[in-house]
């Protein structure tokens, strides 16, 4: 029997009123701090839309507001405290999380009014909380719609064409300035195959450009001994090595080799194995080493290893192998018991080292810190001396890098595409594998087609260059 007509449909079936579908209940949301902390908002966010959730983009459309916190530093954790505070009196209903929720009493003791407050990546008490806060508002139809829940399935806080893949959570070392362990735990890798699957689905729906993410990426697979898991009819262990291999591998969907860029990257000796894939062009040319000094003393009294020598050697290897890698690192000044000596030996093993970008931070304080003890504290003129310093060593340094980059043709990721100026000439901004995104320098782009996308790859001939950014067209 074939399928009713209209005609044999009870009359009465067509004139009953649809009930409407319910609002859905509004999450806002504030994320400060690292990389690392706008991935736990993704995937907060991505359970929420699951839970049928929708996003509020201000204050006043939210029935509640989640203020993802950072606490690594005294000052981040008063930029938190501010962005709850701004939360509070804009909106009333606010729920606290990330590294700072492990001082809830210092939340609640500043605002009682916060509804719950929770710790860094607590997925399952963040959503229970918005669920006590905010019934969802689910019915017999909408319950049956099956929701994404896996991450590359989710809710992305960054432009369609990078994102960021996380693959382990906390840090097994013991900085004596760092609290990061006590914040987000020991080291916990994700299983390598979950992060591969993640990876390529991402890449699969758009995403040109993966950003490596932890707080120790060299260290992945530590914790569970390098496991090996099944990956396309074969085994991968738990590794970075193996992860950067199997990474190289991926294609998006119009054939071409995605930009997967390291961050974290402590200087292992198994990192002089990815040198090569990056060579051969399947990883990007970039390393994000957390160096933080050069002086032995300094780096001892930081619990670091001291082997800034080596490094030295090893860097030079690298380039030999792959010279088209890039180096950023970052360098904390005015150390408690940092000697002239100690800083003018930071300076001169920057001469030595060239790398490409640096950021340079003066030390402060952070409350459970062990170098808060440390004798010899460093007055705050002196600090900022030696900051501008440094920052004016690296910043020569970069210049001159840059600007020995006038005359190639580079490869460029765009990130944005302007508008036609009055003489419809249409300017574009785009990245180097030299830049990440936010932290590091840009290519701007003159006279590009109106076809051009962000997302695209572009061979671009640099014709400028100043200590950052780099100027150029289409070749």
């Amino acid at each position: 029997m074939g399928p009713p007509t209209m005609a044999t449909i009870p009359p009465d079936s067509r004139e009953i009123d649809a009930t409407p579908a319910p609002e859905p209940k509004r999450v806002g949301l504030v994320s400060l701090g690292c990389p690392k902390a706008l991935v736990d908002s993704e995937r907060i966010l991505t359970r929420l839309r699951a839970d049928g959730y929708a996003m509020s983009p201000d204050y006043a459309g939210a029935d509640v507001v989640l203020v993802n916190t950072c606490g690594f530093l005294d000052s981040a954790k008063e930029e938190s405290l501010a962005a709850i505070g701004e939360a509070i009196a804009e909106n009333g209903r606010v729920i606290v999380t990330g590294c700072m929720g492990n001082e809830a009493e210092t939340i609640r003791a500043r605002f009682p009014d916060v509804l719950a407050v929770t710790g860094a990546h607590q997925y399952e008490a963040v959503v229970e909380a918005v669920h006590e806060a905010a019934p969802p508002s689910m019915g017999p139809y909408f319950d049956l719609i099956p929701q994404a829940l896996d991450d590359a399935g989710g809710i992305k806080l960054t432009p369609r064409h990078y994102g960021y893949l996380k693959i382990s959570e906390g840090c097994n070392h013991a900085c004596s300035f760092c609290i990061i362990p006590d914040l987000r735990g020991k080291l916990a890798s994700r299983r390598i195959d979950a992060v591969l699957r993640e990876a390529e689905k991402l890449v699969a729906a758009g995403t040109r450009e993966l950003l490596v993410i932890s707080q120790d990426t060299s260290a992945y697979g530590v914790d569970v001994r390098h496991e090996e898991r099944e990956w396309k009819d074969r085994k991968v262990r738990t590794h970075m090595t193996d992860l950067a291999r199997e990474l190289g591998q991926l294609r998006t969907p119009d054939g071409q080799v995605p930009w997967v860029r390291l961050h974290y990257v402590y200087p292992y000796p198994h990192v002089d194995q990815v040198i090569p894939l990056m060579a051969q062009g399947l990883i990007t040319p970039y390393l994000d080493i957390p160096f933080q000094h050069a002086s032995p003393k300094v780096l001892r009294a930081m619990k670091r290893p001291a082997n800034e020598a080596k490094v030295l050697d090893r860097i030079k290897a690298w380039r030999e192998i792959c010279p088209d890698l890039a180096i950023r690192s970052s360098f904390v000044v005015g150390f408690p018991g940092e000697t002239e000596e100690d800083f003018q030996y930071l300076l001169d093993w920057l001469d030595e080292a060239q790398l490409d970008r640096v950021g340079a931070f003066r030390f402060e304080p952070v409350e459970g810190a062990a170098a808060n003890d440390l004798p010899d504290p460093v007055p705050e003129a002196v600090k900022e001396e030696r900051f501008a310093r440094i920052m004016a060593k690296t910043e020569a340094i970069s210049a001159a890098r840059q600007a020995a980059k006038v005359g190639r043709t580079i490869r460029v990721i765009i990130d944005e595409v302007g508008e036609p100026d009055e003489d419809g000439d249409i300017g574009a901004t785009g990245r180097s594998q030299a830049d990440a995104p936010e932290i590091d320098g840009a290519v701007y782009l003159r006279n590009v087609p109106e076809s051009l996308r962000p997302g695209d790859f572009v061979d671009v001939l640099v014709e400028e260059a100043d200590a950052h950014d780099l100027f150029g067209v289409i070749a």
